[in-house]
């Protein structure tokens, strides 16, 4: 990542002040994939990671980065949107997670902080906005696409990008091969966002604001672009933005 593809005004205060401090990401549980995938894109970035703080400290935390990456792990909760009697069909829940990620949604949304979110990142996305999941893809979707595999690391579908979307805008594809791992997925989209990627049965793979005007930059993935080549589109450009997003967020703070 270099300044120079930053915009005029943004490129402009980094010459006049200085080199300014790290710029620093918080993610809601870090693995060294995820902060790999942030240092192959910019190694001067710090990462936070917020999962081992209790929740007040994790948004005071928070407050002070410049960038919130929701990362993949346990099922959202069912009872979150609305299907607490389909909790059997779940595998592993963290209800401690889903009220750490409502709160840095809220708090990162309050401050039009930039936001990305990633597997199960993406769909908590979705739930805290007012949308609903998918339970369990192979019961309720069929197995038309493998979402899932025992090894995970070889589990490959392909993904296509919704024009006109800011995904596509920076992705500039139209079909991808991706790396895949989970069993649930969005199902009722919250009223605020759009499908921007889906899969061929149909399943939304990519989330993004409808109307952007006056939001902070946000993109939910649903395939893990951490464990991607940074050369395929869908993995290294996302990161390129999602850093370019947060320099101009940190380049704003008081």
């Amino acid at each position: 990542m270099k300044f120079a593809i930053l915009p005029a005004l943004a490129l402009f205060q980094v010459m006049t002040i200085g080199q300014p401090a790290p710029v620093r990401i918080g993610l809601s549980k870090a693995t060294e994939n995820y902060v790999n995938w942030i240092h192959r894109a910019d190694p001067s970035i710090e990462t936070v990671d917020l999962y081992a703080l209790p929740v007040p400290d994790a948004v005071l935390e928070l407050s002070r980065c410049s960038g919130l990456l929701l990362t993949g792990g346990e099922d959202v909760t069912p009872g979150r949107y609305g299907k607490a009697y389909d909790t059997a069909r779940c595998t592993e829940m963290n209800p401690h997670r889903d009220s750490l990620d409502y709160a840095l949604i809220e708090k990162a949304l309050s401050l039009k902080m930039p936001v990305v979110g990633i597997c199960r990142g993406s769909q908590i996305l979705n739930v805290y906005l007012g949308g609903t999941l998918v339970v369990d893809i192979p019961g309720d979707i069929g197995k038309r696409v493998t979402h899932q595999c025992e090894e995970f690391l070889r589990c490959y579908h392909m993904v296509g990008t919704i024009r006109p979307s800011l995904l596509a805008s920076i992705c500039k594809c139209d079909s991808v091969v991706v790396t895949t791992n989970h069993h649930q997925a969005v199902d009722g989209l919250a009223p605020a966002l759009i499908t921007n990627a889906a899969s061929a049965d149909g399943l939304t793979e990519g989330i993004e604001w409808r109307e952007k005007e006056g939001k902070s930059f946000l993109l939910g993935v649903q395939w893990h672009p951490e464990r991607m080549d940074t050369s395929n589109p869908l993995s290294g450009p996302l990161a390129d933005e999602f850093i370019r997003q947060a320099i101009l967020f940190s380049l704003k703070k008081p």
